[in-house]
């Protein structure tokens, strides 16, 4: 609660589903699994129920797919 008063913003940690998400801890954001940008929890529309990771937008999911596919083909 400090914290909010404070002005800082608070971290959520989420369980991503299909279609949806439970909240595990509340906060204001959860951060991108690409990119590290802070994405609103209000604005969240992009995540991985496998790799339980979110995004930022379409692009970075595309991304993240992509290098996980030529990881595995490396190997």
């Amino acid at each position: 609660m400090l914290d909010k008063l404070r002005g800082r913003r608070i971290e959520a940690r989420l369980l991503y589903k299909d279609a949806e998400y439970q909240v595990r801890s509340p906060g204001d954001f959860v951060r991108c699994a690409v990119t590290g940008v802070e994405i609103d929890v209000t604005n969240l529309k992009y995540w991985s129920v496998e790799r339980q990771e979110a995004y930022v937008d379409c692009a970075a999911a595309v991304k993240r797919h992509l290098e996980l596919r030529d990881q595995a083909k490396d190997r």
